[in-house]
């Protein structure tokens, strides 16, 4: 699997904080400092790794950096020289989850005929499923989720869902440069407000069909592929 390196400059003058608690820190995915060399790089993807894999087993509350340090077989040192606490190490992950889904997006996109709204659409959406059914730690922040608020920090009750909406911002620029390249036009702001719509609507109506079923609940998910189709029409057709 590709190694990943966040598109994102770092912020290398940031010192780590003493614990592993939440406030806002890298909440943009951002890191400390970026791997430079391979061995780097590698030891950058298995704390991604080990951390998502902790998210499944014990949830977020229970997440430490030390637990992640010790599941990746490094230095506690090495996850902070990434990472000011838990809370951007998770949003890291995200970042990459979001990368990861476009990359696959962009690859599902390459088989269809030019213009395929249709398939785009279905594309779009069978690859979310796909990743919150298999990829470790998707199901806990896939792109960004709200994580509650010992997440927040202290005086961050104001931001609550902030995260998850901005994390919805972010797939619907993303997926808005992608589905105008694959449509032969212009990533214009009408088409932003649109795909947002749909991203937010999808959202919604996804985490209901997941907390109905473990696995996506297929009616719910039949519903929302049918809104998404009927909504997109007049954008994309």
């Amino acid at each position: 699997m590709m190694e990943y390196v966040p598109h994102d400059r770092t912020n290398a003058n940031r010192a780590p904080e003493a614990g592993d608690g939440g406030g806002s820190a890298g909440a943009d995915g951002r890191l400390r400092r970026a791997p430079v060399q391979r061995r780097s790089a590698e030891r950058l993807t298995r704390i991604l790794d080990s951390c998502a894999a902790l998210l499944d087993e014990a949830g977020y509350e229970q997440l430490t950096t030390r637990a992640v340090a010790s599941r990746a077989g490094v230095p506690i040192g090495s996850v902070y020289r990434f990472f000011d606490n838990k809370r951007s190490l998770v949003d890291a992950l995200a970042r990459r989850n979001l990368d990861r889904y476009a990359e696959r997006v962009t690859d599902r996109f390459a088989a269809l005929e030019p213009g395929d709204w249709r398939g785009a659409v279905d594309v779009v959406l069978d690859e979310y499923l796909a990743m919150k059914r298999t990829v470790p730690g998707f199901g806990s922040v896939d792109f960004g989720a709200d994580l509650g608020p010992a997440a927040r920090g202290r005086g961050a009750a104001r931001g609550r869902g902030a995260a998850a909406k901005n994390a919805n911002h972010q797939v619907a620029g993303r997926l808005t440069v992608l589905l105008a390249a694959h449509l032969g036009r212009g990533p214009d702001a009408s088409l932003h407000r649109t795909v947002l719509v749909a991203v937010e609507a999808a959202d919604a109506l996804l985490q209901l069909a997941f907390r109905t079923d473990g696995e996506g609940d297929a009616g719910i998910v039949a519903e929302t592929r049918t809104l998404l189709l009927a909504y997109l029409a007049g954008a994309l057709g």
